[in-house]
């Protein structure tokens, strides 16, 4: 299976959404509520916050070469004058996490986007595939602190990654 990473687009909305609900999911089953995360995945990822990030920030999809299906995403903000930016998301479906799409997509943000010097990224300190993944890539942690999700109380750890 070849996957191909490109820039989202317009077309491409409604199989993100399904992405990032899926992996959602999948990632937070044990850490947050169902009722949270869809709660919480109704305001993320509904068709005008899809739109704006699309138009407003760095927004590239893996899709599954000759198919058509998208199978992750990744979501860089715009960078500041400083050079930075934040991964704001990177979602894979759990079947085709482990395979390099991740790293595809990181890659892929990091080569087209100009002047970055540094990539901000804040994981849940209970979401080991992401933690693991992160420092793999040469992510270090810079601060820990807890936080206000709808209502769950949770550990998060904000890692930099110096260009």
């Amino acid at each position: 299976m070849n996957v191909v990473v490109r820039h989202m687009q317009e077309k491409d909305i409604q199989q993100v959404q399904q992405v990032a609900q899926t992996s959602w999911h999948d990632t937070y089953a044990d850490i947050i509520s169902f009722e949270a995360r869809d709660s919480f995945l109704q305001a993320a990822y509904n068709e005008s916050v899809m739109q704006n990030r699309m138009e407003n920030s760095f927004f590239y999809v893996a899709e599954v070469e000759g198919e058509g299906e998208i199978v992750g995403f990744a979501n860089f903000t715009p960078v500041t004058e400083e050079g930075k930016t934040e991964l704001a998301a990177i979602y894979l479906y759990p079947e085709h996490q482990g395979k390099g799409i991740g790293t595809a997509l990181l890659d892929e943000g990091l080569y087209h986007i100009k002047d970055v010097k540094e990539v901000m990224i804040d994981v849940e300190k209970e979401n080991e595939k992401g933690n693991t993944f992160y420092k793999a890539k040469g992510f270090e942690v810079v601060d820990e602190f807890e936080e206000n999700f709808a209502g769950y109380m949770l550990k998060t750890v904000r890692m930099i990654l110096k260009i």
